[in-house]
């Protein structure tokens, strides 16, 4: 009968045989099916060692994990044995199984076993929605042939692992293992893994009060043939079986939920085909910990009504982003909780401060403690205060810096330019200063623009990541030192290659970062009293606080070697609360962060881009002859900064109580000595600070003649130069005075006023005078005892 049917086939129809077997043969190769899966799968966000940080569900409501190639060898071997004991050996179909199932069902009078391999079970679960009955069994069966050609045993397990179905809406063993045991499958045990196991053949099983002994006893049953089978040994079998079964599901670890949804976006939304595993930089121990902090502070703050928080902790080297908290979660949906406020443009308050003066000290500009005035100061309408609203008279850049006093750095950005200000911080990247500089204006450095604390975090941890190579660059730079962060796991710079090496820095040099790093260290707050003391710290880092106009932001920001950490405080909405300041409510959370990090040694000097110069101990700036002087480490740029002007040497006589001149006193019996000399306005506020500061001694009566002193002697505080002074109408209708001040050199001056040639009185101690001049151009002319002369022209405008 076989000769008549071979001889029918390949003797008679020969070709048409072989041509039908060339069909079959494509369409056994093509029936597979590509690719074997399509259901969507939730987006997971994994940290660097693979711990899972969140997922979001799937589009179809489901909890099916990605693709998972690596399947626990526990699981593997509890799997294999309960579905398919010779998975390794057969190709595809088990005639054995087979014939045991037909048996088993003839048996049982209805079908209790069908006999299924897992290569089988595979294809079902591929072609979703197929009637189970015995066509759908041959076609699976043929398929599954197919399947072992293309995958390995392996590939076929990890497919079934990861699409097999575990009860209600999870899906795949890894969504199983973090839903009912709330870890990675990796980490099972013998009794969770044989658990998880016999699920997928009755998942129904799982639902809690529902044939729960029934899976108990499954379970068992299973860890008796993996104890017969020698995989697991009597004392394992044991323990295992006194394992309880699980709970209610779990609900997925919620550590990252804001980096979650910012991958989504940007990896994932709306790109077809895109794997929807994120393996990323985050440690997910340290995750949780700021976590920890970050909900500690917010239960703190509330009481204040202020609801969100956000921290970011870089790892310099790298440029990866080891802790991301983009808000409190806890902070309910009406206060914003699912805001991500670290890419959210906020006001920088005094955070920029020390960008001003990395890049004076770059541009060599300033020395890192020449003094800088702090007075009553006024520019083109625009009247900074400091914090407290004191003034030092002078004070040296370093400690204006650690101080945050905004005088001072008003001043400095009004010398250095706003627009050249403006410019560098575009190219630090900080995206949200987009408008012309003419925008901001000089408050800029104070708050006047926007930036997002990802920018903020990104430029401190470039600056360190170029101050930490220099040296080891062979004193170069790698335009790759200033790059954005990175999140995504695997994600590494290349290699600097030594021929990429540059003499100039790509932004910032490596001096003038190490000064600025220098100066951040000493950061103090004000205490209650407006005194100020320095804020503790285990740890040695650079950093700066921040507070916006209104109190609607509280930054802080730090960094070492190894790390740079920013934090942010407020409301997501905008809404100020008093006592929102970044010393109080940022600076705290910044300190407990560090603390949870490895102690680091601190930036070594880049000494082959300083230079040693003199200069004067009491100005900072570059030594004049007739200085005190001490030698310090300074930019190279610095050598072409001014010297030295605020010492003058004095011509005083014998007793060295009064300036004299050849006039009066023979040169044989003059005395020179060199004096630090402030101007008067700065002088007036720096004497009550600093006792040692000797006041210029007085040329004595018989020197006076011939002097020219006009201007030296005092000098008007308000107003300080010729200015339009809006007068306000009081609420009687009357027009508000104004109140005049000027400073003296000589405490027991005496001065008298006179606006518009009429003598209006005279002051001595405090010199203020409250004048009442009609509206329009007015002249105050001040003279004291001795005749010292003083003329200042303004004009008065009321409403228009």
């Amino acid at each position: 009968m076989f000769r008549k049917i071979a001889s029918f086939f390949f003797q008679k129809h020969r070709k048409k045989t072989l041509f039908g077997l060339f069909v079959l043969l494509v369409w056994y190769w093509w029936i597979l099916p590509r690719p074997l899966f399509t259901t969507p799968t939730c987006m997971v966000l994994e940290d660097a060692k693979g711990d899972l940080l969140g997922a979001r569900i799937a589009a179809d409501g489901q909890w099916r994990f990605p693709y998972q190639k690596d399947i626990p060898k526990k699981f593997e071997a509890a799997i294999i044995e309960f579905e398919d004991r010779r998975f390794h050996s057969h190709w595809g179909i088990d005639p054995k199984g087979i014939a045991r199932a037909i048996n088993q069902n003839i048996r049982n009078k209805k079908i209790v076993s069908g006999g299924s391999t897992i290569s089988m079970q595979v294809i079902r679960m591929a072609r979703r929605g197929k009637k189970r009955n015995l066509i759908q069994k041959v076609i699976e069966a043929v398929l599954a042939t197919r399947l072992e050609l293309s995958y390995s045993k392996d590939e076929i397990l990890a497919y079934y692992a990861s699409n097999a179905p575990f009860g209600g809406n999870v899906v795949g063993l890894d969504a199983a293992s973090w839903r009912y045991y709330g870890k990675n499958p990796k980490l099972l045990s013998w009794g969770e893994a044989a658990t998880l196991a016999v699920l997928p053949n009755s998942p129904a099983l799982i639902h809690p009060g529902r044939n729960r002994q029934a899976l108990f006893e499954k379970r068992n049953r299973l860890l008796d043939r993996l104890l017969e089978q020698g995989v697991i040994d009597q004392l394992t079998n044991e323990l295992a079986k006194e394992e309880p079964l699980p709970d209610k599901p779990k609900t997925l670890p919620r550590l990252a939920p804001h980096l979650l949804d910012r991958a989504y976006l940007e990896y994932f939304d709306d790109k077809v085909g895109s794997l929807t595993r994120l393996q990323t930089t985050l440690n997910a121990r340290l995750q949780s910990q700021v976590n920890q902090i970050v909900k500690k502070h917010h239960n703190l703050l509330i009481h204040n009504e202020i609801n969100n928080l956000a921290a970011l902790v870089v790892e310099v080297e790298s440029g990866n982003i080891v802790a991301y908290v983009g808000n409190e979660i806890t902070a309910g949906l009406e206060h914003g909780q699912a805001v991500d406020v670290i890419k959210a443009p906020r006001s920088t308050g005094s955070i920029l401060k020390p960008f001003l003066m990395a890049f004076a000290l770059q541009d060599g500009h300033i020395l890192p403690n020449s003094i800088l005035s702090d007075v009553p100061t006024q520019l083109s309408g625009y009247r900074p205060e400091n914090y407290h609203e004191t003034y030092d008279g002078v004070v040296p850049l370093s400690r204006a810096l650690s101080r945050s006093l905004n005088v001072p750095f008003i001043r400095l950005l009004s010398k250095y330019g706003l627009a050249k200000f403006h410019q560098n911080l575009q190219h630090l990247e900080l995206e949200s200063i987009s408008r012309p500089a003419s925008h901001y204006g000089l408050p800029l450095v104070l708050g006047g623009a926007e930036a997002s604390l990802w920018d903020i975090t990104r430029a401190y941890t470039n600056m360190s990541r170029i101050l930490n190579n220099y040296i080891s660059n062979n004193s170069k730079y790698h335009k790759n030192d200033f790059r954005n962060l990175n999140y995504v796991f695997g994600n590494e710079q290349t290699e600097i290659k030594e021929r990429e090496l540059e003499e100039e820095p790509p932004i910032l040099g490596a001096a003038a970062i190490w000064h600025t790093y220098e100066a951040m260290q000493n950061v103090q707050r004000p205490t209650s009293e407006g005194n100020w003391q320095d804020f503790e710290s285990s740890h040695r880092i650079a950093w700066k606080t921040g507070t916006s106009f209104g109190f609607r932001d509280a930054w802080a920001v730090g960094t070492n070697p190894k790390y740079a950490v920013g934090v942010w405080v407020g409301n997501a909405d905008g809404e100020g609360r008093p006592g929102l300041v970044g010393v109080k409510a940022a600076a705290p959370i910044l300190f407990d962060i560090f603390d949870l990090l490895p102690r680091s040694n601190w930036f070594d000097p880049p000494y082959d881009d300083m230079v040693q110069v003199p200069v004067c101990k009491q100005s900072g700036h570059r030594a004049l002859d007739i200085c005190e002087q001490d030698t310090v480490w300074i930019p190279q740029v610095g050598v072409n900064t001014p010297s030295c002007k605020y010492h003058r040497l004095l011509h005083l006589d014998a007793n060295q109580e009064h300036q004299v001149n050849a006039n009066c006193v023979a040169p044989s019996e003059i005395k020179h000595q060199s004096w630090f000399v402030l101007p008067p306005i700065e002088e007036h506020y720096y004497k009550p600070k600093n006792p040692n500061y000797t006041v210029v001694p007085p040329f004595r009566e018989d020197c006076l003649e011939n002097l020219s002193n006009e201007g030296k002697w005092m000098q008007l505080i308000y107003p300080k130069q010729a200015a339009q002074i809006y007068v306000p109408i009081d609420l009687d209708g009357a027009q508000s005075a104004t109140v005049f001040k000027v400073a003296h050199r000589h405490t027991d001056a005496v001065i008298h006023w006179h606006l518009d040639h009429t003598y209006m009185g005279n002051t001595s101690d405090f010199h203020e005078m409250e004048l009442n001049p009609e509206l329009g151009k007015h002249q105050l002319t001040l003279v004291d005892q001795r005749g010292n002369r003083l003329v200042q022209d303004f004009e008065i405008i009321g409403k228009e």
